[in-house]
């Protein structure tokens, strides 16, 4: 017996049931076709068959198992762990007795887009409205059974019990009468208060540790089709290059080579197209890069295969000196303050390019028809390349499906379905055959969306009592924009909303404003992104100007920030992006920033005497919605750096699960440490000379600092976990050098100047 129920009110509500399973829907979501004959909404894979019918994010199964939809994607981050546990606590579900299944891209499941460090933030009050709604339908199902008031039935540990007996029915007894239940209005749910969380607020296990740990888990790597063939493309090198002919006979000789398929140049703009090349398909993936050496292409003429980045850092810091000035956000005048300084102070700070290089590089498997494409991908964004994938091919939703794995690391670059598309193109072109396309650690490094190589100078005005009278920021970098508007020549404000026009400062005198230069190469959002650049010269710069004013760095930072305040930018004529959320829902509060810095600084041991060659540097950075403060103990002997001591500080509003927002944080301070340490792209002759960790290397556990994390303990809604403990890390180290008796570095990574 199937039975639905499907209602709109405030919010799509979807409801259901089959085989005694109980479906729910979730609100501010969107309806999608369906994906299933019998059911109204897409059912997760994994889901057994005699559930299916009608779950969109829980389900409750006659074997009282509940059925929990991870629509987000699992790059180690924790989501398919921290969401489903939020939706167990409010249904008040026994953990052990929970499974967690994975959706493909849909619309339904609303964004899927797991980037922007913003799954819990903006999925928390929707999965406690799902276990709440859930385990209002199961009480009211056995009020009825019991014929009682709904206030003598509560919900316990997988049962509903009778107040004042030993009466109960489990979940999976009253599944198939509460799927009859009408879906409760938003109103009538409850929730529990914090005292009350039973998995909230606790370091739960993530859910695939065990098969982990045992190599049972499958990535994008892992995905085997029956009929399988195996894919490698050779790439253009240049940006709007594409293949003038090539000669395909000498790989085609190599023993396991199939076929050859040329993948096609788009017009530019970037956007998401593969990058044109030449794919050799073969029965193994060895024999397919075997084969791949053999090819001789002609690349067809770039107006950037002349790009080199030394001399784009060059004209990048002309254009910062003599560029038309974008004036972006301003308060007061500037001129006028600087014209009436005693002193001023200016430093320029750079950042080189860097790739991702995620543990896992690209892979995904495809099946690929003119009226129908199934996918496989370790994907951050499913909902993006089932887009792409219509838009390419001529598809409509309900012809293109779109698997996620498990992530072998993301860090944004997954986020770009180019992969996707390639693999689809090479199934297409062989009618459909099952092909999983891999990229090699080479294919990462060379043909990556490049985080962007950039200069920000930073100027300051004192007055006699060397108080700072006034504050000029300046960016110039290729913009992210410039993959859909090739014209595009400075940052867009939303990238200087990260960490330069939200300054948390409290001067007479600031002005933000940008330079223009136009990219060279596939600019992409990574870790952080533009965080990376702009907390790094603000962290310097403030440090610097302690010195300069003869301040601790601390009390520099308390004196620029001022008195505690949520920040306002509308009396500079400006409105903050703030990562999507309204200033008053999420407001930037100096004191949470103050109070990491204030944590970090105490924990640490911060002032206290240090050896000779050893130094503490800190900084602190808002992002993301969420406060992070860091402290960076180095030791410096005879050119050598060693960073031996890392503390941070968080203020990320309510953590879900405090074990993952430490392991993100502390995931964080290696991927900060690794960028800022030895983190560099280069080209020259418009190619990527780096290959691979040789010379693009992450840090070895040898040259890991010991890593403390701090939480601040707070109950108000969750904030940004992913990215945020990244921007303060590069500051921190470079400040703890000069306090090392070091050079102070304004141009990364550090390994241009010390062995580290």
């Amino acid at each position: 017996m199937t039975i639905s129920k499907i209602s709109r009110r405030d919010f799509l509500s979807l409801t259901g049931k089959a085989s005694g399973g109980l479906a729910l829907g979730a609100s501010s979501l969107t309806v999608s076709l369906p994906a299933v004959a019998n059911a109204p909404f897409p059912i997760a894979p994994e889901t057994p068959k005699d559930a299916l019918a009608m779950n969109i994010f829980v389900q409750i199964d006659s074997d009282n198992t509940v059925y929990i939809v991870a629509h987000r994607s699992e790059m180690g981050q924790g989501s398919r762990t921290g969401l489903p546990q939020v939706v167990a606590d409010e249904l008040e579900a026994d953990w052990d007795k929970v499974k967690v299944v994975q959706a493909r891209g849909d619309a339904a499941y609303g964004s899927q887009n797991t980037d922007g460090s913003r799954s819990v933030r903006d999925f928390y009050s929707v999965m406690r409205e799902m276990g709440a709604t859930a385990k209002l339908m199961l009480r009211k199902a056995a009020a009825a059974k019991w014929n009682i008031p709904l206030e003598q039935c509560e919900a316990e540990n997988h049962k509903i019990i009778r107040k004042g007996t030993k009466a109960s029915f489990t979940y999976g007894e009253l599944a198939e009468a509460a799927a009859k239940i009408p879906t409760p209005k938003t109103a009538e749910l409850t929730f529990k208060s914090t005292k009350d969380f039973r998995y909230i607020k606790k370091p739960v296990e993530i859910v695939d540790l065990e098969k982990i740990l045992v190599g049972d888990t499958v990535y994008g790597m892992d995905v085997d089709l029956p009929n399988m063939v195996y894919a490698s493309i050779e790439q253009c090198p240049y940006l709007d290059g594409g293949v003038t002919s090539f000669d395909a006979s000498e790989a085609k000789k190599v023993p396991g080579v199939i076929d050859v398929v040329e993948i096609k140049a788009r017009p530019m703009p970037a956007v998401f197209h593969p990058l044109p090349g030449i794919a050799v398909v073969a029965s193994n993936t060895w024999a397919a890069f075997e084969g791949r050496k053999k090819l001789k292409i002609q690349w067809k003429k770039s107006s950037h295969q002349n790009h080199n980045s030394a001399e784009y850092m060059a004209e990048i810091k002309d254009s910062i000196k003599n560029g038309k000035a974008n004036i972006v956000r301003k308060k007061g005048d500037i001129d006028k303050a600087f014209a009436a300084a005693n002193k001023e102070f200016e430093a320029l700070y750079t950042v080189p390019y860097l790739v991702h290089a995620p543990m896992e590089p690209m892979a995904a498997a495809a099946i690929a028809t003119k009226d129908k494409i199934e996918v496989w991908a370790s994907t951050q964004t499913p909902q993006s390349a089932q887009k792409n994938l219509m838009e390419r091919f001529g598809l409509k939703d309900d012809q293109v499906k779109v698997n996620v794995t498990l992530l072998g690391g993301g860090f944004g670059r997954k986020s770009k379905p180019d992969f996707i598309l390639a693999a689809a193109d090479v199934s297409m072109a062989l009618n459909g055959r099952p092909v999983r396309l891999m990229w090699s650690r080479e294919d990462d490094i060379r043909q990556g969306y490049y985080h962007a190589i950039s200069a920000v100078r930073l100027k300051a005005a004192m007055d006699k009592k060397k108080d700072i009278t006034a504050f000029h920021a300046r960016a110039c970098y290729p913009s992210i924009g410039s993959l859909w508007n090739i014209k595009g020549d400075n940052p867009s404000n939303s990238e200087l909303d990260l960490g330069l026009t939200n300054t948390p400062f409290n001067v007479a005198n600031e002005q933000v404003d940008t330079t223009p230069v136009f990219a060279h190469t596939r600019i992409g959002w990574m870790r952080s992104v533009c965080n990376i650049q702009q907390a790094f010269a603000l962290g310097s710069f403030v440090d610097e100007l302690a010195k300069e004013t003869g301040h601790d760095t601390v009390d520099m930072w308390m004196q620029m920030i001022g008195s505690d305040r949520n920040m306002d930018y509308a009396s500079h004529g400006y409105k903050l992006s703030n990562y999507s959320k309204s200033m008053d829902e999420y407001p930037f509060e100096t004191q949470r920033l103050k109070n990491t810095l204030k944590l970090v600084a105490k924990k640490s041991g911060w002032g206290k005497k240090t050896p000779k060659n050893e130094g503490w540097g800190i900084s602190c950075h808002y992002s993301f919605l969420t406060h992070v403060a860091i402290a960076t103990h180095v030791t410096l002997m005879d050119g050598k750096l060693t960073v031996d001591e890392v503390h941070c500080a968080v203020d990320c509003g309510l953590a879900v699960n405090p074990d993952r927002v430490k392991s993100q944080m502390e995931g964080a301070v290696i991927f900060g440490l690794s960028a800022a340490l030895i983190g560099e792209i280069t080209f020259a002759d418009g190619k990527v000379e780096q290959s691979n960790f040789h010379d693009y290397p992450v840090l070895r556990m040898s040259q890991s600092p010991e890593i403390h994390i701090h939480l601040i303990d707070r109950n108000d809604a969750p904030r940004g976990v992913g990215e945020p403990g990244v921007p303060p890390v590069a500051p921190s180290l470079t400040n703890a050098i000069v306090a090392a008796g070091g050079k102070r570095i304004r141009d990364l990574p550090v390994n241009k100047v010390y062995n580290v």
